[in-house]
């Protein structure tokens, strides 16, 4: 899930998706909505908070 997230980020950043874009993925619940998967390698988990 988080290399979709940081995809669909990416694509925020390269202007493709606006925050509303983001939201409406979101409350899908549908991956197949969103952006690209991320590439697993450089993704490093630093901190994990409830």
């Amino acid at each position: 899930m988080v290399r979709n997230m940081v995809g669909t980020l990416v694509d925020v950043g390269r202007g493709k998706l606006t925050e509303k874009d983001i939201q409406k993925i979101l409350k899908s619940r549908d991956r197949k909505k969103a952006g690209m998967t991320a590439p697993a390698y450089g993704l490093v988990l630093k901190k994990v908070m409830y």
